[in-house]
């Protein structure tokens, strides 16, 4: 019978060899965390990188996902600072401003608690034929120079051409093709919207499958101002931040940096060899250690490699969920956060402290995003949401790792 993987012994053994590596060649593990986290229409690297070490995915927080008490509790607990995925629309796009209207208080409850919480919301690869049923203010007509008209949104224009990615994710979806107006209408609309709401940073998904007919970028760059000029105008401090998964390791315009952050899946590796073992390693798949490109942030500083977030993704099963050996990204048959879900827990708390380490050591560009809240596309028994949170009468759900992750980064305050 194979022992358990990553047990403590073993697991100090490994930790104390990432610093004697890191010392070795001269670097740093820079895990202790900026305490000033003030920005105002721009955001220091040092900020930036203060706000990523605390990043927990709490995906729909904002949307009444499990209980918000609880999880304002939990994020207040552990110091989280930037909350990820926190409004996470996927479709849907008919109940788009219902969901706004309920998320606007929630939004609003996060930043008495705690005013320097950062809350990012999504603007995915994905229309559908809902989208027609949301109109367009006049205001968004006008951020792009165009005269106000009274109408929806058309899905047929924001379609690539070519008919490329028509039904993409399922029967009456695309991926938007971003050199087309209406595309950039529709962005702007929803960057806008959330700015509104006390968002400050805006995750644009897999911006690489929108890009087709943008080659030079001039049009995301476009989009990007944008977002950033309304947030000059509207958003709490001045400025919001942009990211994206970005496999070809950033978008650079003119020596430019057009996103302020990278982010990617953390493209956990199994080792069939041990029950549900996985880890990390540079060169894997498309995995995204030292590639993060670099240049002129619009912050005005310059990196050899822009600062990133890893995260434990969702994407949904293969046909052979717990089976090693299914190829590509999968891991034993699991997208990321379910096969992390379905792990024992001493096993989940050792892997957090392994990949937070593991990342700090092998790129310090980039930072472990916390799970905290997210689907399973495989269910845990009868849980169909990942919890971080400690099982309790509010989250009788909860996985229990926020004292993890508690550990983890109390460790990395006082390193």
């Amino acid at each position: 019978m194979s022992r358990p993987c990553w047990n403590r012994r073993d697991f100090s053994r490994l930790a104390l060899g990432f610093v004697a590596l890191a010392a070795a060649e001269g670097r740093s593990p820079g895990f202790a965390i900026r305490r000033d986290l003030a920005f105002e229409r721009t955001i220091p690297r040092e900020v930036l990188e203060g706000y990523l070490s605390r990043a927990i995915t709490v995906q729909d927080l904002f949307l009444g996902q499990g209980d918000f008490a609880d999880n304002l509790r939990m994020l207040t607990a552990l110091g989280a600072k930037f909350l990820g995925r926190s409004l996470c629309f996927w479709g849907d796009e008919s109940h788009l401003l219902e969901k706004l209207g309920r998320a606007r208080p929630l939004i609003a409850r996060a930043h008495e608690a705690d005013p320097e919480l950062i809350a990012q919301a999504c603007l995915f690869e994905i229309v559908t034929h809902e989208v027609d049923r949301v109109p367009i203010p006049a205001w968004a007509f006008e951020a792009l120079g165009l005269a106000p008209e009274s109408r929806n949104f058309r899905l047929a224009d924001m379609a690539f051409p070519d008919g490329a990615f028509r039904d993409h994710w399922g029967k009456g979806t695309i991926v938007p093709d971003v050199s087309r107006v209406e595309t950039q209408l529709w962005f702007h609309f929803l960057a806008a919207s959330y700015i509104d709401l006390g968002v400050e940073a805006l995750h644009y998904g897999q911006v690489e499958l929108m890009n087709r007919n943008d080659r030079d970028l001039a049009h995301y760059a476009k989009v990007f101002e944008r977002a950033r000029a309304h947030a000059a105008r509207k958003a709490r401090r001045g400025m919001v931040l942009c990211d994206a998964h970005v496999p070809g390791g950033g978008f650079v315009r003119d020596g430019r940096l057009l996103l302020d952050f990278h982010s990617f899946p953390l493209r956990v590796k199994e080792v069939p060899e041990t029950p549900m073992e996985g880890v990390l390693e540079v060169g894997f798949q498309d995995s995204f250690y030292g590639r993060s490109r670099g240049g002129t942030t619009f912050s005005g500083w310059a990196c050899d490699h822009l600062p990133y977030l890893v995260e434990l993704d969702n994407w949904g099963p293969c046909d052979r969920p717990g089976e090693p050996g299914q190829g590509g990204v999968w891991c034993w048959g699991y997208d990321e956060i379910g096969w992390f879900a379905h792990l024992p827990a001493e096993r989940r708390a050792a892997w957090l402290r392994y990949a937070w380490d593991w990342v700090r050591v092998h790129d310090p560009n980039g930072f472990l995003q916390m799970p905290g809240g997210r689907v399973l596309h495989t269910p845990v028994g009868r849980k169909p949401w990942y919890y971080a949170n400690t099982p309790s009468p509010a989250v009788p759900d909860g996985f229990g790792d926020e004292s993890a992750i508690r550990a983890i980064w109390e460790a990395d305050s006082t390193a």
